[in-house]
């Protein structure tokens, strides 16, 4: 799923927590959004899930048409899109049943949903804990719940707000290989939300780094973590504080 705005600015009382111009995501990649606290990046993830509004502007969603051509949709596809906080919620049934919830709404046939749960336990490591209560596994086990039954119905846009930053080094390995994947697998664009720079780095293609609700700069992950073309960037990128 691309994602493209021409202004995007939204307000709490008199504070402009996000004043945008231009801009633009690239479908079947994976973008970083990076910055210090209250850069506005989780502001400008929740309007793009569809959980916030800004005061003017709009995003545009849009998917690959037959002939090629990135076709828009009228309004938020939200069908087509799944958000995975940094606390997960679990639904009060078992781990199978929370990673089965989404492709039940979509009226998925029985044998596909049970075949696609088991593929996804399976790769999670979450297999013996089928049948236990979701809400009794632990911090890191309820990400890769929350991670399995986000991918479960294949979206076209996944976002990710700080997905890891409470979890062990061995879950984050096997969330990150899952991502990465869900991307060789063609269709989904993800975005993510995270100060953890290594992660950052070895998972993204492009990224946006933003401060006081606007975007400073945005490029190839690599180019702008390890030679950024602005100031603030190279601040932030060297641990310094931005005033």
């Amino acid at each position: 799923m691309k994602l493209q705005w021409e202004r995007l600015t939204r307000t709490y009382g008199a504070k402009t927590v996000l004043d945008l111009g231009p801009g633009a995501i690239e479908s079947g990649r994976i973008t970083g959004i990076i910055g210090p606290n209250g850069a506005g990046k989780s502001t400008l993830l929740n309007i793009i899930a569809g959980l916030d509004a800004p005061d003017r502007g709009q995003i545009r969603y849009g998917s690959a048409g037959e002939n090629g051509a990135t076709r828009f949709y009228d309004e938020i596809p939200r069908e087509r899109i799944t958000l995975i906080f940094q606390q997960p919620y679990m639904l009060h049934t078992t781990v199978e049943k929370n990673i089965a919830y989404p492709l039940k709404l979509r009226k998925t046939p029985r044998e596909e949903i049970k075949r696609r749960a088991d593929e996804l336990m399976k790769d999670l490591g979450l297999t013996p804990l089928a049948k236990q209560k979701a809400r009794r596994l632990s911090g890191g086990e309820m990400q890769k719940t929350a991670f399995a039954r986000a991918l479960s119905f294949n979206p076209e846009l996944l976002l990710l707000d700080e997905p890891t930053s409470n979890i062990d080094n061995a879950t984050t390995a096997d969330i990150e290989a899952l991502l990465r994947r869900a991307k060789s697998g063609g269709g989904v664009t993800m975005i993510i939300v995270s100060h953890n720079l290594p992660q950052i780095r070895r998972l993204c293609d492009d990224v946006i780094f933003m401060n006081r609700g606007k975007i400073v700069e945005s490029g190839p992950a690599d180019e702008v973590i390890t030679n950024p073309r602005e100031k603030d960037t190279r601040t932030f990128m060297e641990g310094g504080l931005l005033l």
